[in-house]
């Protein structure tokens, strides 16, 4: 492999890094997007893109044979954390790990800004990481895993317990009412968390930065561009000794101004990138449902039911009082349904993923507290009841409400996991919806297909067809 003029290795685009304003901070309630879990999913996309990396070391020896790996074994993996790798199913790295472990791995240790689809080995690549960092026979906290919320943070957690569970590693969560209140100090050695939980933890020095070694951000664009996250990400980076720290940001997304920001949260970083057309699966057929109006949104939603049920389906709307009201009316007329967001207990999140998970419950409604990072398999199908928008509050205008496109990204990335095929429906009842929806498509470069909800058995045919 070659390096162009301007030290890149093909097929990466010259990118130096910006600097940009500090995200706008409200504090709010930390955990606002996200997934749970009991075992992690281990197969992985056969990806077939080029992967694009960006060298921080514009001098770095391109003939080095560390830049790429075809094994596990060539990394010089301790044993223990082989043997893990090869319990969870995996033979080989994927593609995105081939290029970015000996990057991870390499000494010494250099920050990362990582970028990939959904299914592709990304948590696996940074959990390897902070395995491979942390010095077991050191009982103090030595890396911190943050992410927008409780659910993602368990699911990473879980992979990080098989992933090392042939190692003496100790773990802990910061999430909110996980923790005995009595705890005064967390002498585990990686600790997953959100970050209003982490940062309180901090302050109250119940968790010791003094060692820490790697700092990962899940969803990053995400947790450095939202109300509140921004702010109390920052406030947990400023608590990290300014040196010795190993910065990694990982997300299938990063918008154009997070990208630039990410370039200054981890500096000198190496970069693994995907195109922005490439983000949205191709194995995820895109379908629209013209509905006359709110009313009749309910009506083909629950038309929809027996559909919805032959997999597992998840609702996506855009309010919390939205889901329940929809739940309820559901529940009330027989279907099996149940409704997540962030205003629900910890216990009952937690329950309510789970049986989700181990498929008890087949039809969730949600906000966009799982839009992001959720691996269930048996999901194939996502319904947008509500297009994702834009920050409403932020403008003057009902009709200049923007469709928020990454979220849409994610949100239909929940289906057609691992390179299955799925598909996704929006619902669209008015000019305004008409027209996002439209945006979404431009944005995208994806066609959504039009299906007419007039007659509801050639709907049903209609969608039929598409699943199979």
């Amino acid at each position: 492999m070659e390096k162009d003029a301007d030290g890149f290795y093909h097929p990466a685009p010259a990118e130096a890094p910006t600097d940009e304003p500090k995200p706008e901070a409200k504090p709010e309630d930390e955990e606002k997007a996200d997934s749970s879990a009991k075992t992690p999913n281990t197969e992985l996309i056969n990806s077939n893109f080029e992967v694009s990396v960006t060298l921080a070391d514009q001098q770095a020896d391109s003939s080095s044979p560390l830049y790429s790996v075809k094994t596990f074994e060539e990394l010089g993996l301790h044993k223990d954390l082989l043997k893990g790798i090869y319990d969870m199913g995996f033979s080989k790295p994927s593609k995105i790990q081939e290029r970015a472990l000996p990057l991870l791995l390499s000494n010494p240790p250099s920050n990362m800004i990582g970028q990939s689809q959904s299914g592709t080995g990304k948590t696996a690549a940074f959990v390897l990481t902070m395995l491979s960092r942390v010095d077991f026979n050191l009982n103090k906290p030595q890396a911190l895993c943050l992410a927008p919320s409780r659910e993602l943070a368990r699911q990473i957690m879980s992979v990080i317990n098989v992933m090392g569970k042939f190692t003496p590693v100790q773990t802990e969560y910061a999430i909110k009412d996980n923790l005995p209140r009595n705890t005064t100090k967390i002498t585990a050695q990686i600790i997953v968390g959100t970050p209003g939980t982490m940062i309180d933890l901090v302050r109250r020095r119940v968790i010791d930065t003094s060692d820490m070694r790697v700092f990962v951000l899940d969803e990053a664009d995400n947790m450095l561009d939202q109300d509140g996250l921004g702010d109390q990400t920052i406030r947990v980076k400023n608590s990290l000794p300014k040196s010795q720290v190993q910065i990694l940001l990982f997300s299938a997304t990063f918008p154009d101004h997070v990208r630039a920001f990410a370039s200054k949260f981890a500096p000198n970083a190496n970069k693994i990138e995907l195109q922005r057309e490439e983000l949205s699966v191709d194995n995820i057929r895109q379908f629209y449902m013209d509905c006359r109006n709110e009313e009749h949104k309910y009506d083909i939603l629950v038309a929809l039911y027996t559909l919805l049920t032959i997999g597992q389906s998840i609702i996506f709307c855009q309010h919390r009082h939205t889901a329940d009201r929809i739940s309820a009316r559901m529940k009330a007329e027989g279907h099996h349904v149940a409704s997540l967001h962030g205003a629900k207990d910890a216990t009952e999140r937690d329950q309510i993923i789970d049986r989700f998970r181990e498929g008890k419950e087949k039809v969730l409604i949600t906000t966009n507290v799982i839009a992001r990072g959720i691996d269930i398999m048996q999901v194939n199908m996502v319904v947008n009841y509500d297009l994702p928008l834009m920050n409403e509050r932020s403008n003057s205008r009902a009709d200049d409400v923007q469709p928020d496109v990454e979220t849409y990204i994610h949100r239909i990335g929940r289906t057609g996991r691992f390179g299955r095929k799925g598909i996704s429906v929006n619902f669209v009842h008015d000019r305004k919806t008409w027209q996002q929806m439209q945006q979404i498509e431009e944005q995208t470069g994806k066609k959504i297909m039009r299906i007419e909800t007039n007659d509801i058995d050639v709907m049903e045919e209609k969608m039929r067809k598409a699943m199979k």
